[in-house]
């Protein structure tokens, strides 16, 4: 049987995973790998709420400002990259802490994916782009809906390579995306634990409102404007930065940004919370507060 343990913090954006994160990590005596998809980015520290040396308190953290805006990574090459780190760090561990709110990347660790998913297609590509070109994302958006609308209140909307993926997925096999993905789990040297955090609707809208005024106290406006000239990224496609990349552009003011900025987050807030909750029952839900009681699952299973 194995011996070594994955401990899963997941939840939504701004709900506490960072600060329970740190605590296990000390009380185990081990490290935290990020699963947070845009933490993984060097330039961009303040709108992805990247954890200050001060936060993560001496606990050495992975993929945290690991790649560059230019050095895309996707779920598959974190999925190798990640397995590979837990090889070595479970040489000196039982347990390792992998936290974040990306579900896709937390899935790829815990599970594996599929391998029998359709190949792209590149014709098929063309005329999703071209769809794209012509009418913009929402009617991709809207496709994606009407073919699989499990995936689409799951995913990141603005992701344009994931929702070109998830169409053509849908297409191509005449099945839904989110049923293929949940097919065989793929094996894994070791055991996994999944927290899930919480808070009530309103307190965590209220924590995601104050976080993003503190987000522009630090300086995100400077942030987003230096990253401006490489809006195109896949990195960048994502809530804090595109509604900034409006009003450098003209397209509305400082304070509606700043406040779809909060609706969007709310909003992925939402979906996060779906995924975790539709997509795994072995998720342990728990109030970030409960940190004994987490502490005391945990170590139930060691022994």
């Amino acid at each position: 049987m194995n011996s070594k343990f994955l401990v899963v913090i997941a939840g939504p954006t701004a709900v506490g995973k960072t600060a329970l994160a740190v605590a296990l990590a000390q009380h185990f005596r081990t490290a935290v790998i990020s699963a947070d998809s845009r933490q993984f980015y060097k330039e961009i520290a303040i709108g992805t709420a990247k954890p200050t040396p001060e936060e993560m308190k001496g606990v050495k953290h992975y993929f945290i400002d690991s790649h560059s805006i230019h050095d895309e990574i996707n779920v598959n090459d974190y999925e190798q990259q990640v397995l590979q780190l837990l090889d070595q760090l479970f040489k000196d561990n039982e347990v390792v802490i992998l936290t974040g709110g990306s579900g896709l990347y937390i899935d790829a660790v815990c599970d594996g994916f599929d391998d029998d998913l359709p190949e792209g297609d590149k014709q098929l590509r063309k005329e999703l782009e071209a769809l794209k070109d012509k009418y913009g994302i929402e009617l991709l958006q809207e496709k994606l809906k009407q073919l699989d609308e499990d995936f689409y209140n799951e995913i990141d909307l603005a992701n344009t390579k994931r929702l070109f993926r998830a169409i053509e997925v849908c297409m191509l096999s005449k099945q839904k995306y989110s049923s293929l993905r949940k097919g065989k789990k793929n094996p894994r040297a070791f055991n996994t634990i999944k927290i899930a955090l919480n808070r009530p609707k309103e307190v965590l809208n209220e924590r995601i409102n104050q976080r993003v005024d503190i987000m522009m106290q630090e300086g995100l406006l400077e942030e987003a404007q230096k990253v401006h000239p490489y809006k195109d990224k896949v990195a960048l496609k994502t809530v804090g930065y595109r509604e900034l990349f409006a009003y450098f552009e003209e397209e509305t003011s400082l304070a509606a940004a700043i406040e779809k900025i909060k609706t969007n987050t709310r909003r992925y807030a939402k979906r996060q919370v779906v995924w975790f909750k539709r997509n795994d029952n072995d998720y342990h839900w728990f109030q970030p507060e409960q940190q004994v009681e987490i502490i005391q699952l945990i170590e139930e299973r060691l022994d």
